[in-house]
């Protein structure tokens, strides 16, 4: 058996991981490998990790809820996975060390349509990934960056840490990203558990909504009935998987490759 990959995440079954980083690794010439879903409820999250490079794996990806418990388990960490306060890539060295670094702030900057500098940004979210965007916009220059949670406590938390403005109402903003798990669970209605509702949207120049489904998200879809520019989860999803895909295999990503395998699946 080949060298192994995967993504860790409870749930993690809707994940396009898998179909997008095993057709880059064939592209590439590492038939050999295999990326795979790795579903691990938070208990057993620290020992799972720990016995990974034992089975053969090279690294994983890392997804809710997981972020910020992958950065805590590590024996190091990039500089930038150290003060977002979360990871979303592990890599293994054969002896079973775990190096942290965090792909999202870096593919949530690259997939904007306009730069960030200037702006005024509202984040919806205080976990890992919320961590990434809030540190993100603020290194890019972001004029001004305003965090909400459905906990008040946290988005005040996250603020006193990395910088931002905690707020209690979706006020409008050049950029709104959602980070949240809203929209995962098809079956329950996503403005319910947002502080905007779908005719809000107008008050954003762009949504990102770091959510995917097979479907797009009702975020996504109302933005795009008022011709508002979006990202989607899956153009974020390819944004952080090749640069995940690079620290993994050491080979430049095939971005175009991994972008039309998504969009198939």
């Amino acid at each position: 058996m080949g060298p192994r990959l995967g993504v860790l995440g409870w749930p993690v079954r809707h994940s396009r991981s898998p179909a997008i980083q095993n057709a880059a690794l064939a592209a590439v010439g590492l038939a050999e490998w295999r990326y795979q879903l790795l579903p691990v409820p938070p208990i057993l999250f620290s020992e799972t990790v720990r016995a990974l490079p034992g089975a053969g794996f090279r690294g994983a990806n890392v997804t809710i809820p997981h972020k910020e418990a992958a950065l805590a388990l590590a024996d190091d960490a990039t500089a930038s996975a150290r003060a977002i306060g979360a990871a979303n890539t592990l890599t293994f060295d054969r002896d079973g060390a775990i190096h942290a670094d965090n792909t999202d702030a870096p593919g949530l900057i690259a997939t904007l349509p306009f730069d960030a500098a200037g702006r005024s940004a509202l984040v919806l979210g205080a976990g890992g990934s919320a961590r990434a965007a809030v540190w993100a916009l603020l290194e890019a220059g972001t004029r001004e960056v305003r965090v909400w949670n459905r906990s008040p406590e946290r988005a005040r938390a996250l603020c006193a840490e990395l910088g931002g403005i905690p707020v209690l109402d979706a006020e409008p903003a050049d950029l709104l990203v959602h980070c949240t798990s809203s929209g995962l669970d098809t079956s329950r209605p996503m403005f319910n558990s947002l502080p905007l509702g779908a005719d809000d949207v107008t008050k954003y120049k762009c949504v990102v909504d770091l959510v995917y489904t097979k479907w797009d998200t009702p975020l996504v879809s109302a933005a795009r009935a008022n011709a508002i520019p979006t990202v989607d989860g899956l153009e974020m999803l390819i944004a952080q998987g090749a640069l995940s895909f690079e620290r993994f295999t050491g080979e430049p990503a095939p971005t175009e490759l991994m972008r039309a395998a998504v969009r198939r699946g």
